[in-house]
């Protein structure tokens, strides 16, 4: 009996025991999980990353970089750089270092049996400097100069284009946050006019039919703001693939699109676009390349003279001396004089190609340039009239406004009926997105006369 407490009494100390430790584990992990928070550094939480503020400017840099059309004239431009230097060195005397072992047969008496090596042995180590000259080389030289000209100014006829894409799509965005504003807007209107014709409903001054007309023109409010919306998000997102090399619809635009911005005169204009206009310029590259061409197909005619100056070692001995002592180094001069005599018609059938190549140029610049006067009366004609109009749609928009608030007054004192109200807030919205498409059609009239001048008009 005395065994069997004694047993008990250590069974209920251990059992005491392990209880206490996992008490003590316990807190021990409760004040480490409370002190961790104190200790370690604060969690950051991430900010949200600013709105990106554009400009024209702004904008028109972005798509220069994220345009691949803009990029691959710009390489165009850059490798015809190249081919322009690779012609003008091969103009200029070049040296190479020629390093060579021949080993030849001997014959029965020891002698050197092939007859175009000096001795059994022979070994040659010395610089070449080469030079040719002949008409074809400084031909090939001018008619890379004129491509690196054509393909600089189809580089510019990209640029001009890429601003008419970015402005366009710029001011879409810019109208479409317009349209938004006001189609929610003519969507208050109605719920407005909704609910007007009910009181005067309850109030015994209007019939049920107002109402029900009141309610279709609300619902017909609320589906025009729902296609502004998705228009204005259409429009953010093509802009935003134009510019961004990524997606990105965090940005918001500066410029605003109802800024006054004058027309140049039209004397300025043709002064620009004879002095700037690149599809002129490239024509006119392309029949200076075209005539470099006739050129060097007719050097084929002529001879060509190439001068060679060697210095080195050419002795039986790879050694600064022979074996008597005498320096194995030494120079020798070589002139070529090379004179065509027959090559099957060959020369001129290149002729003939490069002539009906050179007149197909002289057309195209001819079109060029007939082209450019019409498209400045034309292009100029297009931003004034825009510009006339959009002074007019202004005002409309601004009597609409004024008119669908009469209206609405009128309405209430009973002296209006609804078919004018609808009617006045049917102007108004059409009135205000005229206004909106004007106000975008004068701004890319502008960027089209930019194609022709180079200047972009901004405020």
């Amino acid at each position: 009996m005395k065994l069997q407490s004694i047993c008990v009494c250590l069974w209920a100390l251990v059992a005491a025991l392990l209880l206490f430790a996992r008490v003590a584990a316990a807190q021990d992990s409760g004040t480490r999980g409370s002190a961790a928070p104190a200790n370690a550094a604060p969690q950051s939480v991430a900010a949200p990353s600013p709105v990106l503020r554009l400009t024209l400017d702004d904008a028109l840099a972005r798509a220069r970089k994220n345009s691949t059309q803009f990029q691959a004239a710009q390489t165009d431009a850059a490798i015809a750089r190249q081919d322009r230097y690779q012609a003008a060195a091969a103009l200029l005397p070049s040296v190479t270092y020629n390093n060579e072992a021949l080993y030849t047969q001997l014959n029965r008496n020891g002698g050197v049996t092939f007859i175009a090596n000096n001795a059994a042995h022979e070994y040659v180590s010395q610089a070449n400097v080469h030079e040719a000259i002949d008409l074809v080389s400084i031909s090939a030289f001018r008619r890379a100069n004129a491509a690196a000209a054509l393909a600089k100014a189809r580089a510019e006829v990209a640029s001009r284009g890429l601003v008419v894409t970015v402005v366009q799509s710029y001011y879409s965005a810019a109208a479409a946050r317009q349209k938004l504003e006001s189609a929610k807007k003519n969507a208050e209107e109605g719920e407005s006019f909704l609910k007007l014709t009910q009181e005067l409903e309850k109030g015994g001054e209007v019939a049920h039919a107002d109402v029900i007309k009141a309610e279709l023109q609300m619902q017909e409010r609320h589906r025009q703001l729902l296609e502004a919306q998705l228009g204005f998000r259409n429009a953010r997102l093509d802009f935003a693939v134009l510019i961004f090399p990524d997606f990105n619809d965090n940005f918001e635009l500066a410029e605003d699109l109802h800024a006054s911005v004058p027309l140049p005169a039209l004397a300025e204009v043709q002064q620009l676009a004879a002095r700037d206009n690149p599809d002129l310029r490239a024509a006119l590259a392309t029949v200076q390349q075209a005539g470099h061409e006739v050129t060097g197909a007719r050097a084929g005619y002529l001879p060509s003279l190439t001068f060679d100056y060697f210095y080195g070692i050419d002795a039986t001995h790879f050694a600064v001396n022979d074996g008597n002592g005498v320096s194995n180094f030494g120079n020798s001069t070589l002139a070529t004089v090379n004179i065509p005599i027959w090559n099957w018609g060959a020369t001129q059938s290149r002729i003939k190609q490069a002539e009906l190549r050179r007149a197909q140029a002289q057309r195209e610049l001819s079109l060029a340039q007939r082209k450019l006067l019409a498209e400045i009366q034309s292009l100029y004609a297009e931003a004034e009239t825009a510009l006339n109009e959009l002074s007019g749609l202004s005002r409309s928009a601004e009597l609409s406004e004024e008119s669908l608030r009469l209206t609405t007054l009128r309405y209430k004192g009973g002296e209006a009926t609804v078919l004018e109200v609808v009617d006045a807030q049917t102007t108004y919205a059409q009135a205000n997105t005229a206004y909106q498409d004007g106000a975008v059609r004068y701004r890319v009239a502008l960027a089209n006369l930019q194609t022709l001048t180079g200047v972009l008009t901004t405020p």
